[in-house]
């Protein structure tokens, strides 16, 4: 039996992603503890576990994030790289969630882009 893959949120380039995230967008960061420690932080962004998407975007739940406002929310999330990121906009999408993207190029491109980055703490 294989496995069926989920589709993901476009890619979208960094600046783009600045953009929404000026905008309003809510920003999720889903890179790993020590990542963010070794590359630095994103001081706009919200930290979620890949394995706590589930109960942090669920809409209407007390262990849903406070900055939720429901499945048609504009929501960028990046990682290391689309990776990383492209399963959790999967989840996302087969939540419900309308208006999802993932960074092209991950936490790099967005620092290459000039975009706001603060650290690293290591």
């Amino acid at each position: 039996m294989s496995e069926t893959t989920l589709p993901e949120a476009p890619l979208v380039d960094a600046e783009t992603a600045g953009r929404a995230v000026a905008g309003g967008a809510l920003f999720v960061d889903v890179r790993s503890e020590a990542g963010r420690a070794s590359a630095g932080d994103l001081p706009q962004a919200v930290v979620v576990a890949k394995t706590e998407v589930a109960q942090k975007f669920a809409v209407g739940e007390p262990t849903a994030l406070p900055q939720l406002t429901g499945l048609d929310q504009e929501i960028v999330v990046i990682c290391g790289s689309p990776a990383g990121s492209g399963p959790v906009t999967a989840e996302l999408l087969a939540a419900g969630f309308t208006d999802v993207v993932q960074v092209d190029g991950g936490f790099p491109a967005w620092k290459a882009a000039g975009l706001a980055v603060s650290g690293p703490q290591a």
